[in-house]
């Protein structure tokens, strides 16, 4: 019996699993990005010393001691995928100015009852670039990959999270509160909303236009720049530099919704941040965390990345109705004797060179439910599902033109 929150993943599972991880990959490398894998466990001083997860995330974690001799120390299964590739380009590759690298690795959190503990990551980390150049060029990439999956209309969600530092600094809450009531506000608890108003009673409504609503795109960004510089000046520098990301992604035929509330890693971030949902369920999303090279040890740098849940992109490719996929072509051999076994060989090879799925059994074992192909000599029996009648042919390109042709999975019958 499985541990709870960890799954199987059947056959059809893994090939879809292998399709998102396919497509990934292609855009990735089209984009010139190189593939890094880092260690299923690590330190438990790399997420704590440098404070590079949040409180909540830590209560999260699996950790154990892992003993060395007499002495132990204590690591975690890898709970973040963002901070082991900091690790990685700090201890490996900070002598490269820029560094564009992605992955596909498992993290592992722990939830209650049988929500997901194990989760696959498809992930890209941008290091060494700078804003807004390198956050247009995220969002596209998990756009690209998405397209490419053939799964749409792909919305697009923008923020950051020094909107609500500016205000809830402007408004005299410690960095405490101001965690305790932006989580508050992510929920959509309208009392957190009332508190800071009372401290800014200079900012109107308008406070609660910015952090309890959202709205489209520039021209959303430019009525809370109008109506909060004024009273809050320190909304300047976050609006502006949402407003280039924003800008640009426009220009190239992308519609943005943006929200002040957006991510739950609210100090884990220091740039725009961005997500991005199929259908109302969100599928991923990142953003710029500049401190956080610097924090794991290495030299303040620039840096952004995303991740896409790989888990949820399979289980919306299950939605969909891409048709009948190949199945495999199941090859016999006329006779028992060896001529005959390899001719059956021979021909499965062949065919698998032209796409189709293809494999070798005994008359007893024949399949009752898929394509099989008779091989006599020069001769080719091809029926399905166990029918007894059969379609001859005189070559195995005729072979594969009558499967490629009969696109419902049935022989005419001979």
């Amino acid at each position: 019996m499985r541990c709870r929150g960890m799954r199987d993943l059947l056959p059809q599972e893994m090939a879809r699993f292998r399709r998102v991880e396919a497509s990934f990959r292609q855009v990735c490398e089209a984009w010139g990005y190189q593939e890094v894998r880092t260690p299923t466990i690590e330190h438990l001083w790399l997420f704590t010393s440098a404070g590079t997860l949040s409180p909540q995330m830590l209560g999260r974690v699996y950790s154990f001691l892992d003993w060395d001799g007499w002495s132990g120390e204590r690591v975690v299964l890898r709970p973040d995928a963002t901070i082991s590739t900091a690790r990685l380009y700090v201890e490996h590759m900070s002598h490269e100015p820029i560094a564009r690298l992605y992955y596909v690795q498992n993290v592992f959190r722990f939830a209650e009852g049988d929500e997901s503990r194990e989760d696959w990551q498809c992930g890209v980390e941008l290091i060494g670039d700078t804003q807004p150049l390198g956050d247009v060029e995220l969002v596209l990439m998990g756009c690209e990959t998405l397209q490419s999956l053939s799964l749409e209309p792909i919305e697009v969600r923008l923020s950051h999270p020094g909107l609500v530092r500016a205000v809830l600094a402007k408004a005299g809450f410690d960095a405490a509160q101001q965690l305790q009531l932006y989580d508050r506000i992510l929920e959509g608890d309208l009392s957190a909303l009332h508190e800071v108003e009372k401290r800014l009673p200079q900012a109107g409504t308008a406070i609660g236009l910015l952090l309890g609503g959202e709205g489209e795109g520039s021209a959303y960004l430019a009525n809370i720049k109008s109506a909060l510089l004024g009273s809050i000046p320190e909304l300047a520098n976050p609006a502006d530099e949402l407003l280039a990301v924003t800008a640009a992604l426009e220009e190239l035929g992308y519609r943005c919704q943006i929200a002040a509330a957006l991510v739950r890693n609210f100090e884990y971030y220091t740039g725009p941040v961005f997500r991005f949902s199929l259908d109302g369920q969100e599928v991923g999303g990142g953003g710029r965390y500049d401190s956080l090279i610097d924090l794991v040890g290495g030299q303040g740098i620039a840096a952004s990345g995303f991740a896409l849940d790989l888990n949820a992109l399979v289980e919306l490719l299950a939605k969909k109705d891409d048709g009948p996929s190949r199945k495999a072509v199941n090859v016999l051999a006329a006779k028992a004797d060896p001529k005959a076994v390899a001719a059956a060989f021979r021909a499965a090879a062949w065919l698998r060179r032209h796409g189709w799925p293809a494999q070798v059994s005994t008359a007893d074992r024949a399949l009752k439910s898929g394509w099989q192909l008779i091989v006599d000599g020069d001769s080719y029996s091809l029926a399905q599902d166990g029918s007894e009648r059969a379609k001859q042919f005189g070559d195995l390109e005729e072979v594969v033109a009558a499967l490629e042709n009969d696109s419902e999975g049935e022989t005419s019958g001979a």
